[in-house]
């Protein structure tokens, strides 16, 4: 992701309005339940938002609200969920959207294959193992191959 290399608000405010879309997904990551991390094994913090996760809201006046994802609206940046509706003065229900940083992802819509699978690639990635074949097992007593070296040369001379 390209990122400004300003740490001017102006320039960074800039940068996010005036970003393209395949640049604004990356806005979209929320954080993981450490529960969830480690039933599904993943190791990263953060992952992109998508429509069906189960949220719980960590910040504002709805804090502690949990519920399903609805829309994830990639220009403007923000995400709709299920218990988050205000009246009008009509009296008409109307969902409210939220920032994806105010919320954590308490469980994943893994129905997409391709998000099911790019998942489990990370569950898959584990520290590497030396190979049986290359470990040599280690040698107790040296005497009996310097005899056997002694024994060849002297049997050339």
């Amino acid at each position: 992701m390209m990122m400004t290399g300003s740490a001017k608000p102006r320039i960074q405010r800039l940068f996010r309005f005036t970003a393209p879309m395949h640049q604004r997904q990356h806005f979209m990551h929320a954080h993981v339940d450490k529960e969830l991390r480690k039933k599904m094994g993943l190791n990263r913090r953060a992952i992109r938002v998508a429509k069906g996760d189960s949220v719980k809201i960590m910040a504002g006046a709805k804090k502690g609200t949990t519920g399903k994802v609805t829309a994830v609206d990639l220009r403007r940046g923000r995400i709709q969920i299920t218990n988050l509706m205000k009246k009008n003065a009509k009296g008409k229900e109307f969902s409210v959207s939220i920032s994806p940083a105010n919320v954590y992802i308490t469980d994943l819509n893994l129905e997409d294959k391709m998000r099911a699978d790019r998942l489990k690639l990370q569950q898959v990635k584990a520290p590497k193992e030396a190979p049986k074949a290359v470990l040599k097992p280690p040698i107790e007593d040296p005497a009996p191959l310097r005899e056997a070296k002694t024994a060849k040369v002297e049997a050339k001379m």
